[in-house]
C-alpha cells in the first residue's frame, strides 16, 4: 500500500489512487490531466481555481475564503516562476503545484454535507463553510489547516523528496515560504476588503491572523508537513498507512480546534454576510 512512486506514470497513478480512495465522486465528474512541469499546467490551475472562485464569491459562500487565498497564492506563483532562478529545478515545483491542487480542488467537488467520503479535515472545514460556524479567520485556517496539514504531506511523498542527482528537494520546499511572505498583505487585504473586515487582526486559538502571526503559523505548519512526509518516505511498506492514519487524525484534530476557537455568533454571521452582499466584487 502506497508504495514509493519511481516514474512519472507510477506518480500519476498515485495520486489518481490516493485522489479515488477518498473523492471517487470527483473521479467520475472531471478528469484534470496536466502533470507535465511545464507552466501550462500552472494556467490550468488558475482557470479552475478562478471559475469556482467567481461562482462562490457572488454567492457570498464561506468557502470562497479559502478560495481567494488559493487563488492569490497559486497567481503569486505563476509570477515568481517567471525568474527562472527562483527555484532550483522549477518543473518539479511545477508539478508540485498542480498535484497539490487536485487533492483540495477533488475534496471540493466530492464534498457532501455531514457525509465521510473525503479527508475528514476537509469535511469539517467545508462543513463550517456551508454551516457558517466560524468567523471569516476560522475559515481562512481551516482551509490552510486542511490542505497544508493534511493534503501536503501526501503531495510531497508522492512526488519524491529527493532529486535525481541525490539533492534534498527542501530548498525549493522552503523557497514557497519567501513566496507567502510575498502574496499573505495581498490576501488579508481583499479577504477584509470584500468579505470579512475582521479578519486582519482576528485571533484564532492564540494565534494573530495578521500577516506576521498568520506567517509563522505556515511556516511551522509547512515544515512539519515536510517532515510528515519524509515519515512516509522512510516507513516501511507495512508501517506507511499508520503514518498515513496519524496525518489525517493530526489534521482533522487541529480541524476541530479551529472551530472551537473561532466560533462565531449570530450577529457576526449576519454582519458578515450583509457585508459580503455588498463588497464582494471590492478592488
Amino acid at each position: 500500500m502506497l508504495s514509493k512512486p519511481r516514474s512519472i506514470a507510477q506518480l500519476v497513478l498515485f495520486i489518481l489512487v490516493v485522489l479515488a480512495a477518498v473523492t471517487p465522486a470527483a473521479q467520475a465528474r472531471r478528469s484534470r490531466s496536466c502533470p507535465d512541469g511545464t507552466s501550462a499546467c500552472v494556467k490550468v490551475t488558475i482557470d479552475d481555481m478562478t471559475t469556482r472562485y467567481n461562482t462562490l464569491a457572488r454567492a457570498c459562500d464561506h468557502s470562497v475564503i479559502f478560495s481567494l487565498a488559493y487563488l492569490l497564492t497559486t497567481q503569486q506563483y505563476k509570477k515568481v516562476t517567471k525568474d527562472p532562478a527562483f527555484f532550483q529545478d522549477t518543473p518539479w515545483v511545477n508539478l508540485e503545484d498542480w498535484n497539490f491542487a487536485q487533492l483540495y480542488l477533488h475534496a471540493f467537488d466530492a464534498y457532501v454535507p455531514g457525509g465521510t467520503g473525503i479527508p475528514p479535515a476537509w469535511q469539517i472545514a467545508f462543513d463550517a463553510a456551508r454551516n457558517q460556524t466560524v468567523t471569516g479567520a476560522g475559515d481562512l485556517m481551516l482551509g490552510i489547516n486542511a490542505h497544508v496539514n493534511r493534503d501536503l504531506p501526501f503531495a510531497l511523498y508522492a512526488l519524491g523528496l529527493v532529486a535525481p542527482d541525490g539533492s534534498s528537494r527542501k530548498p525549493d520546499h522552503d523557497k514557497v515560504d519567501v513566496m507567502l511572505r510575498q502574496v499573505l498583505p495581498k490576501i488579508l487585504q481583499l479577504e477584509s476588503k470584500r468579505f470579512d473586515p475582521t479578519i486582519p487582526g482576528d485571533v484564532v486559538n492564540g494565534t494573530d491572523i495578521d500577516m506576521d502571526g498568520l506567517m509563522s503559523l505556515l511556516v511551522a505548519w509547512r515544515e512539519t508537513a515536510w517532515d510528515n512526509a519524509v515519515l512516509l518516505a522512510t516507513a516501511p511498506d507495512v508501517l506507511r498507512p499508520t503514518v498515513a492514519n496519524t496525518i489525517e487524525t493530526s489534521a482533522a484534530t487541529e480541524a476541530t480546534s479551529i472551530v472551537a476557537g473561532s466560533l462565531a455568533t449570530r450577529q457576526q454571521k449576519q454582519s458578515r454576510n450583509a457585508y459580503c452582499a455588498t463588497h464582494w466584487n471590492a478592488r
